[in-house]
């Protein structure tokens, strides 16, 4: 790996130090510190400003905050790329604790490339921890720098240095291993060093990630993982910065200075009991970590298959999870993306050997491949290969690259080139059939430079269909139907033909058809747990408030569901198992515990939802956020060709009988289709019409305006926006 010895030396003439801010190092106080680190780029300038007591009351911390604060900085005019725009990196007040799985998450707010309006991201690593025991509960970016910065934060020292570093080639795996260098005193030090990075591949499309980093001292490598959807990344390179660098020592059980420690210990030796003693026989997230679902969703027809025509394959078993548990290194301490994590679901496979693109021949560690990453390359684009999985998924990662932005991208124009829409001469010789690796690994390294074909395919599916159209005359209603985006958002991995909830959680969710807001198709398509409209509206309600919760207090999801009590399914039933009770009492304690404050089920869904509805509400101050705009891809819903619809044709058949009443006899495929169709699309408005009802929103997906002042969330300039759309 020569090069990243030299790589700051060769630049050290046009280093220069920009500005330096000192800071009384932070004092943590159940939870928070009341402060944020504002920052901007275009001026050089550093400051404190307060966390404001109204703001902290209403939105209670982490994505809540940065939405709030997002909303302040920029206007309805706003465009991703302008020097208002902010990336702010969010802590939250839960965040931190040591005695708890899952509490090292940074949720990260910033406008979206590919969407328009606002986008959150949650991502593990250990900043979010490093800089709020520094004393920020927020990092809020703003502005452009003139050449590539860095951004250093030394929490112990209490001092922000920004630094030009300009022509050092921004790919993440190098980068975060010279720069740990760099900073750390020695080896042990560090583990006390996290950074963000991204790479070319975020500079030259719109699917751009964020990296956070921290330090695997057992493998003494760096270790990373994504802030992925909506191009974030693309914000971050476009306002020139490199990396932000963290550096804390001295995280400990009281770092947080919690209220009630021993509700937090309580809480967190019931967890460790689980993760302990039950992993192994229910998700095995501590062997392969979220890849132990594609065999789930190959067996129950939800794995994506040819830009999600099918929901199964024959040779998914080359990707299966017990291949995954073969190549991932097993009973790593370092899989543990935050201190006292249990459930360590980072796997990494180590000394992988590359076969293409600038690092060709070197032997590397990958970190993953994540289920959604193995079900994106693996059977969306129908390459049943694992080796083909890790050679994208760390080409990604080290470009800065969406793993499901890109794959989900490349599955459609995949299609487009079977059906004749785009061909070698558009591709520039790109042969880009299902299954061909040699081509969608050359797209990866195209997208990541901004060259050939890729420069097209680095815009993401929205604009792709729109240069399709306008530019080589393609049906518009047909790239419409098969283009898996919504709100201008890929889609991520999973087939919802037979999930009309899922379908709901994917177009009515804020930032686009993202499963972190709502996971519902083993609850609705295989437990068959809520059949009703109401059932399906009540869950498309509680779930997604209750998921925006980890967000706003720094937490992550896996350790609520991916393992549970033994008798929970006993205990409970339908949604209420769902729900996990124990676990939810273990957040209870949490939060009462760190902040001091008594909290109730009901009244954590409360602080949810009033974060959910500002950003729904900021949406619609973008010029979104109405129905319009929750309307998903047919394909998402049901066949759209008949190749499709042959492939399970009994199924489609029964349902046209029994369900609509259709006399199928002597009728064509297209004939089917059609009136499946009508009436799948008729089921999908009709949730619609539920799920807003439910959600205190009017008929056309806008928060009313009783619903906004029961919240608490009537500011002035709310009720301006709102009293627009009043009919």
């Amino acid at each position: 790996m020569e090069g990243k010895e030299s790589m700051f030396e060769e630049n050290k003439d046009n280093q220069k130090l920009l500005t330096s801010f000192e800071f009384e190092p932070g004092k943590v106080e159940k939870g928070y510190t009341d402060r944020r680190l504002y920052i901007n780029l275009s001026e050089n300038k550093i400051e404190e400003k307060p966390i404001d007591l109204q703001v902290k009351e209403t939105f209670t911390g982490g994505r809540g905050y940065g939405i709030w604060y997002l909303w302040d900085a920029v206007s309805s005019k706003t465009k991703w790329n302008d020097p208002e725009n902010e990336i702010i990196f969010c802590t939250g007040p839960i965040c931190g604790v040591t005695q708890y799985s899952g509490t090292g998450k940074t949720h990260v707010v910033t406008l979206s490339p590919e969407t328009g309006t606002v986008n959150d991201n949650n991502v593990g690593g250990y900043l979010a921890p490093f800089l709020k025991f520094s004393g920020w509960d927020l990092l809020e970016i703003q502005g452009k720098a003139k050449e590539d910065v860095i951004i250093f934060i030394d929490g112990n020292k209490g001092k922000v240095i920004i630094e030009e570093v300009p022509g050092i080639n921004s790919d993440t795996y190098l980068l975060i291993e010279k720069l740990t260098e760099k900073y750390a005193d020695d080896e042990k030090d560090k583990r006390n060093i996290s950074i963000v990075s991204s790479g070319r591949g975020a500079e030259n499309t719109n699917l751009g990630i964020l990296n956070v980093s921290w330090y695997d001292a057992h493998r003494k490598k760096v270790r990373i993982k994504q802030a992925g959807r909506g191009g974030t990344g693309s914000v971050f390179r476009d306002k020139k910065i490199l990396a932000i660098v963290v550096k804390y020592s001295g995280v400990n059980a009281g770092s947080n200075n919690a209220a009630y420690p021993e509700l937090l210990k309580k809480a967190g030796q019931r967890l460790t009991k689980e993760i302990l003693g039950l992993d192994h026989i229910q998700n095995g997230m501590r062997e392969t970590g979220t890849v132990n679902l594609l065999d789930h969703m190959q067996n129950y027809n939800c794995l994506p298959v040819h830009n999600y025509k099918f929901g199964s394959h024959p040779d998914a078993f080359k990707i299966e999870n017990k291949v995954w548990y073969q190549r991932m290194t097993q009973n790593q301490a370092g899989d543990s993306c935050w201190m006292g994590c249990a459930m360590r679901c980072s796997h990494a496979v180590d000394e992988f050997k590359l076969a293409t693109g600038p690092l060709k021949g070197e032997k590397v560690l990958v970190d993953g491949p994540e289920y959604e990453t193995a079900a994106g390359f693996g059977g969306n684009c129908g390459c049943f290969d694992p080796d083909f999985v890790l050679e994208a998924n760390f080409y990604c990662d080290n470009y800065g690259m969406d793993t499901i932005g890109v794959s989900t991208t490349m599955a459609f124009l995949m299609e487009c080139y079977e059906n004749n829409i785009i061909n070698k001469e558009i591709t520039e010789g790109l042969e880009l059939n299902f299954g061909n690796i040699k081509a969608a690994l050359e797209l990866i390294h195209q997208m990541a430079k901004g060259k050939g074909f890729g420069k097209i395919a680095g815009l993401g599916i929205r604009q792709i269909k729109k240069i399709l159209v306008e530019k080589y005359g393609a049906d518009a209603e047909f790239l419409q139907d098969i283009g898996m985006e919504c709100k201008g958002m890929e889609f991520s991995e999973y087939v919802t033909k037979e999930s009309l909830a899922q379908q709901g959680g994917y177009g009515i969710a804020n930032k686009g058809p993202q499963h972190d807001e709502s996971w519902l198709i083993f609850m609705d398509q295989v437990n068959n747990q809520i059949p009703t409209f109401e059932d399906k509206a009540e869950a498309l309600h509680y779930f997604p408030l209750f998921r925006t919760w980890f967000s706003i207090v720094g937490l992550c999801k896996l350790p609520w569901n991916d393992i549970e009590p033994e008798d929970n399914k006993q205990k409970y039933h339908g949604m209420e198992a769902a729900k996990v009770p124990e676990h939810l009492e273990n957040y209870c304690w949490l939060f009462e515990g760190v902040t001091g404050k008594h909290i109730s089920p009901e009244e954590l869904i409360l602080q949810s939802e009033r974060v959910h509805n500002l950003q729904r509400l900021f949406n619609l101050k973008m010029g979104f956020g109405t129905r319009e705009h929750d309307i998903i891809p047919y394909r998402a819903m049901g066949p759209v060709t008949a190749e499709e619809y042959e492939s399970r044709k009994e199924f489609y058949d029964q349902q046209l009988k029994e369900i609509i009443k259709f006399d199928i006899k002597d009728k064509t495929t297209e004939e089917k289709i059609k009136n499946l169709r009508d009436y799948r699309e008729e089921q999908y408005q009709k949730l619609c019409d539920a799920v807003y009802k439910r959600r205190g929103w009017d008929s056309n997906g806008v928060p009313t305006l009783e619903n906004i002042k029961k919240l608490k969330i009537d500011f002035p300039e709310v009720i301006e926006l709102v009293k627009k759309y009043q009919s």
